[in-house]
């Protein structure tokens, strides 16, 4: 083949050429994705936590023992307050389990009635706690250094969270024999605590105050039952 052929080929071609490269930049995908700020955006509306429990207000002869944590997670709506929305309030509702290793043994004598003791040191045994499963309704008022550009910020949030306990289980066991009791009737099933978060971007660290004991109208060593808790540990936050 000549060059005078190739050339008339190339000339010939140009037309297509043209006409597909007019075709590609028509359906041609932009490099960048347009971003639109949404100036009303809402801030952490998912959150999980962990946390340790400390066993308060012990009566005498009752004491912590063993390990004891919970987890709670759940939904808040968040309504801002100002224009900025860096001020808001959060009001959800969560679940949470929660275990407390401790030395007061209840267990149900033979006419069913509640029976509390507090276990003495020269008694042995390898499991001796209750645990509680609840469902949370979280009331927050919030406050935040949050943009809509940024994801990344500080937060200070304080309120108050009403539960229900519809799950309790106490479990003793030792060598001999294992006791494990449900249906306590000096369970106070309504809780009610303080709760105080603050952190920056992933890390939170959460407190909570029991403001209510977990037993009513029962006592041990002739002193009344007032268990509480304060929990400690870390919220993580997700949009």
């Amino acid at each position: 083949m000549s060059y005078k052929d190739i050339l008339l080929i190339i000339l010939f071609s140009l037309p297509f050429l043209a006409f597909a490269q007019e075709e590609e930049d028509q359906y041609e995908i932009p490099d960048t994705i347009p971003f639109t700020i949404d100036s009303l955006y809402r801030e952490d509306q998912f959150y999980a936590g962990f946390h340790f429990n400390l066993v308060t207000n012990q009566p005498p002869g009752v004491s912590q023992e063993s390990f004891s944590g919970g987890l709670n997670l759940g939904f808040i709506r968040d309504f801002p307050l100002n224009e900025r929305r860096n001020v808001a309030l959060g009001l959800g509702l969560g679940w949470s389990i929660n275990t407390y290793g401790q030395n007061l043994f209840i267990g149900k004598g033979n006419d069913g009635a509640t029976i509390f003791r507090s276990l003495g040191n020269n008694e042995t045994y390898s499991t001796n706690r209750f645990t509680t499963q609840l469902i949370e309704a979280p009331i927050e008022f919030r406050w935040r250094t949050s943009t809509p550009e940024s994801y990344k910020f500080w937060r200070i949030y304080t309120g108050m969270r009403l539960g229900y306990v519809y799950h309790f289980r106490s479990r003793f066991r030792d060598d001999n024999r294992e006791v494990i009791v449900n249906d306590l009737e000096e369970l106070e099933r309504l809780r009610l605590g303080a709760t105080f978060t603050f952190g920056y971007n992933t890390f939170n660290f959460q407190f909570y105050y029991a403001l209510n004991p977990f037993f009513k109208n029962a006592t041990v060593n002739d002193a009344p039952i007032d268990l509480s808790t304060l929990k400690i540990g870390l919220t993580f936050y997700i949009l």
